[in-house]
């Protein structure tokens, strides 16, 4: 079985009113269940990424092998998220 890690997702912009009342500095470590908490649209929305980087995947536009950013899909109150891999 492939090596697998855990994610952290942080927030690190939110614009306008969330719904789901996120705030930059918000943290949630996704390790194989959906974390408590987090808006499903946004999570929705991570998955892909968070998928490559759990498996030690890397996403080819990013500077850093480890990290990734993503938004939620609320383009008039955008939450932006940086995904990073972490040992378990």
């Amino acid at each position: 079985m492939a090596e697998m890690y855990d994610v952290v997702a942080t927030v690190i912009s939110q614009k306008g009113t969330c719904g789901a009342g996120h705030a930059v500095g918000q943290e949630w470590v996704i390790s194989g269940h959906t974390p408590e908490g987090i808006c499903l649209s946004a999570f929705n929305a991570l998955f892909p990424d968070v998928r490559v980087l759990m498996f030690g995947g890397s996403l080819p536009w990013s500077d850093d092998p480890d990290t990734a950013t993503a938004a939620c899909p609320d383009a008039a109150n955008p939450v932006v998220f940086e995904l990073k891999r972490i040992q378990k």
